[in-house]
């Protein structure tokens, strides 16, 4: 297992990850299939390190594999994928099966070398820039979520530049950003080098600011095309409209599609009750 990230509690609240076996969470799939799911999303603090504490160690892109194949399954995601540790067979899985959705989540955090080293993140800028790249080559039409953290301590104004610069260049579908909070118990809780909070909020919004643009480009690229849209019920917007995601979109942090009610429906009574899935 990876050393903890030198800014994360949350493995020191819930302990060490454990795998569960290929055929108990194919059983898990299959069943929901059979009461109607549609769409499951794998998640875990690090999906990458699947396999580890279990006899044989499996790997995480033959249990995809495995998993994408159940009956009535129509779409499979991927949260969260560590950085080092996605490999050749993964990403075979991702471009190859057509269950799984064309998306990953990859939590980069940073690009600045030294950063990076403060934060026990085991790599540095240069492999995060290759595996953008990489990433894209191997599955045509990713699309590519990940998160970064700002004022994390000894994040200077060139690093934060650095961060800017990356975020122009890789024209991310989807980008979160989050400021740095102090977490007793972590080891950058005791770090020299503190960033003040103001700042670090400044340079969180300015990312943002950054990446909106970006992200408007990547939705735009997309007028023109035939996508699947997984309807999850009527919109909150409008009766006349129904509410989906097409595969880009995770649930609950992408956004959503909205599309018009066929005229036959869009003119028939309403039921007296809500029809919203909660």
């Amino acid at each position: 297992m990876r050393p903890q990230c030198a800014f994360c509690i949350i493995p020191t609240l819930r302990g060490p990850q454990r795998s569960r076996t290929p055929e108990s969470l194919e059983r898990e799939v299959a069943a929901l299939c059979a009461g109607g799911v549609r769409e499951v999303s794998l998640v875990a603090q690090d999906l990458t390190d699947y396999g580890h504490d279990l006899p044989g160690r499996p790997r995480l892109g033959p249990l995809v594999r495995r998993l994408a194949r159940v009956p009535g399954l129509r779409w499979l995601r991927l949260h969260y994928a560590y950085p080092t540790e996605v490999d050749d067979d993964l990403l075979a899985a991702i471009a190859e099966e057509p269950t799984i959705c064309k998306y990953l989540d990859v939590p980069l955090q940073h690009v600045d070398d030294a950063v990076l080293k403060a934060m026990r993140r085991g790599h540095g800028g240069a492999a995060a820039r290759a595996l953008v790249a990489r990433l894209r080559r191997a599955i045509p039409g990713l699309t590519l979520r990940t998160t970064l953290l700002v004022g994390h301590p000894g994040e200077t104004e060139d690093a934060f530049r650095r961060l800017c610069d990356f975020v122009r260049e890789a024209e991310l579908d989807h980008l979160g950003v989050f400021a740095f909070s102090r977490e007793l118990g972590t080891a950058a809780a005791t770090l020299p080098g503190r960033v003040p909070a103001r700042t670090a909020e400044q340079r969180r919004r300015a990312l943002m600011r950054l990446q909106r643009p970006i992200a408007r480009a990547r939705r735009q690229a997309l007028l023109g095309r035939d996508l699947d849209v997984l309807v999850e019920g009527p919109s909150e917007e409008s009766d006349l409209l129904l509410r989906g995601r097409h595969a880009g979109q995770a649930p609950e942090i992408d956004g959503c599609v909205y599309l018009a009610l066929p005229p036959d429906l869009a003119s028939a009574p309403r039921p007296a009750t809500s029809l919203r899935r909660r």
